[in-house]
């Protein structure tokens, strides 16, 4: 079965032939042929109805109509000419509309070198096939031969190039509906396209599925030859999303949006697609909360990078909360509680006594829903605007690691409408198989997989999708000086082989730690950025090129390639607090995309714990 992307379920504006001749390709196609529907091509912006990819075949352009063959009265190469209930229409050729679209993606694919044929014979073309074709979902082949004879279709719709409505029956032969859309191609190639090629064909062709793309490469309308970069400028590595997550974030409708996704999975990148998605349509501003203040400031760099950051406010929740205080006026609540406390109280009476407005945003975006509490969620569910009425949140309840605020209430409860809207996502993108395994190996007892309802949060077990790498290591050190020293021996080396001092962190349990780990580092004359106070914290820099330092807390939802996992020996052996740090520490080793070093000083449960995962791994 083809992956169709949007999801068919949630298309509401097709034809009805259009969605029949969806369901045919779903049905028809196997599982490694790829189909997207009406999606807007490059900085054109071109749409045609359906594209169609398989790494054997290559890319297929289809216009579908739903004209019937009484309304045709007049036809030539160009136009249609059709009665219709409010007069006589000209309507373009289909056939030329799906050649233009064909044409226009071609012109930009043939820019990438790794696209394109090295024999002096054919250079510069593409090196894999296309081809373009016109679908009529309501004239049978009989009709269209009676309608235009050979002559006239040769020249007009050449019958190699269209599929006619009884050709594209529920009991239709697959061999027969997939021979009649490769008949559209003018020639075939021996070589398969190779998974970077297809990631370089969505890149090219879908600027918005990329990951960390320049805001230019989205929003730069200009598509013409002295406008385009020049080709060697193409990176030669290209990060888009997984063709299941674009299917989810293109599928995703209107109202309220709940995804469960365990770490890796993609969650944030869904995030910025669907304020990309949103920000071309809004009035008012998009809000996007989070409870961490590092990644906030990363969220904020995300959407900087998307060239939407007028269009999208990114905040802390209790940041957000302090600025609507101070815009709209609103006194402190006094009392003992911490002021941070005291703050979202007061935003909540603010609103119940209508001294701050509700309505205030298009759409809402949350991640890490799930260190929410319910207060917090009833509040800011207050502040999208109803006839949008456009929430998205996302959580994974294995990285819960503020008790307090664990998700244990229903959602309805605090005025998320999730029933029939939660997805799950349970691969885990980021992470090497070698760092997954290691990870939940050594917290499973602490976060074992439960199922629950659509109103209520589940707890997922991950599942691995991503590459091999090298297995995690864990070393234990006589001090934490010795343990601080090899931390620096080993970002040097990695330095040395070309690692970016920007793709390192170091994620410890307490300030002391990082003070000491970061002390080493600048006594090395090792660019570093500590992240201990909120001033640090909303000014990190994921770009700089420099090694972070952050706690276990300020890592949640961030990602660096290597991770380096330090002060495991002095975390206390409290039998009641074991759940908790288990879970924080899976928290940091799923920072890691590539590497994960574990250090540590001391002996407690923990360094016992990765001592005998150690000596299993041999």
């Amino acid at each position: 079965m083809a992956t169709i992307i949007p999801a068919l379920s949630t298309l509401s504006g097709m034809t009805a032939g259009e969605r029949r001749f969806g369901q045919r390709l779903e049905s028809l196609l196997e599982d490694d042929y790829t189909v997207w529907y009406d999606i807007p091509l490059g900085r054109q912006r071109r749409y045609p109805d359906f594209i169609v990819l398989h790494p054997g075949r290559g890319l297929l352009f289809l216009e579908v109509k739903d004209w019937k063959v009484d309304t045709i009265k007049a036809v030539n190469a160009n136009e249609f000419v059709r009665e219709t209930n409010g007069g006589r229409k000209s309507d373009p050729n289909p056939l030329i509309q799906a050649r233009q679209c064909a044409f226009a993606a071609i012109d930009q694919l043939k820019r990438d070198p790794q696209l394109t044929q090295t024999k002096e014979r054919y250079q510069g073309r593409l090196c894999f096939p296309y081809g373009y074709g016109a679908v009529l979902t309501n004239i049978t082949r009989r009709q269209l031969n009676q309608l235009l004879d050979e002559e006239i279709q040769e020249n007009v719709l050449p019958a190699s190039r269209v599929i006619c409505k009884d050709e594209m029956l529920p009991t239709a032969d697959p061999e027969l509906f997939q021979q009649r859309l490769w008949d559209m191609f003018d020639y075939q190639f021996g070589e398969k396209l190779t998974l970077p090629q297809i990631d370089r064909i969505r890149w090219r062709l879908f600027p918005e599925v990329r990951i960390d793309a320049p805001a230019q490469d989205l929003f730069d309308d200009d598509d013409s030859e002295d406008n385009e970069k020049p080709a060697d400028t193409i990176p030669d590595i290209v990060r888009v999303m997984d063709i299941q997550q674009e299917q989810l974030a293109r599928s995703m409708g209107d109202g309220h949006r709940v995804i469960h996704g365990v770490a890796g999975s993609g969650k944030t990148l869904i995030l910025g697609y669907r304020c990309l998605y949103l920000a071309q349509a809004v009035q008012k501003p998009i809000l996007v909360l989070c409870f961490n203040i590092t990644l906030a400031a990363r969220l904020r760099c995300f959407i900087a990078e998307k060239g939407i950051e007028d269009k999208v406010r990114v905040h802390h929740f209790h940041d957000w909360c302090s600025l609507q205080l101070k815009t709209y006026s609103v006194d402190l609540i006094p009392g003992k509680e911490p002021a941070y406390e005291r703050q979202v109280k007061s935003v909540i009476k603010g609103v119940e006594q209508s001294q701050i407005p509700r309505a205030q945003y298009s759409a809402l975006m949350i991640d890490e829903g799930h260190d929410f509490e319910q207060d917090w969620l009833k509040l800011v569910v207050q502040m999208i605007d109803p006839e949008i009425n456009s929430l998205l949140m996302l959580y994974d309840d294995a990285q819960s690691i503020y008790q307090k605020s664990s998700l244990k209430f229903p959602l309805s409860a605090a005025g998320i409408q999730a029933r029939g809207r939660t997805t799950i996502l349970k691969l885990n993108y980021r992470n090497t198989r070698e760092i997954l395994t290691f990870a939940y190996d050594f917290a499973k007892d602490f976060i074992q997989a439960h199922d629950a309802d659509e109103d209520h949060v589940p707890l997922i077990a991950p599942e691995v999708a991503g590459v091999n790498g090298p297995p995690p290591a864990f070393r234990r050190f006589p001090t934490p000086a010795d343990e601080a020293s090899y931390m620096v021996r080993c970002i040097k080396a990695w330095q040395g082989q070309g690692t970016e001092l920007s793709s390192i962190a170091i994620i410890y349990a307490n300030h002391a730690q990082g003070r000491r780990y970061h002390n080493a580092l600048k006594a090395a004359g090792v660019p570093s950025s500590c992240l201990q106070s909120t001033a640090d914290k909303r000014a990190y820099d994921p770009q700089a090129n420099q090694v972070v330092l952050l706690s276990r807390q300020s890592s949640k939802g961030l990602e660096f390639d290597t991770v380096i996992l330090g002060g495991i020996g002095e975390l206390a052996d409290d039998e009641d607090k074991l759940a908790q740090e288990a879970r924080l520490l899976y928290v940091g080793m799923t920072r890691a995309r590539r590497r994960l070093l574990v250090t540590g000083s001391g002996n407690n449960w923990f360094a016992d714990r990765l001592r005998e995962m150690s000596s299993a791994q041999g």
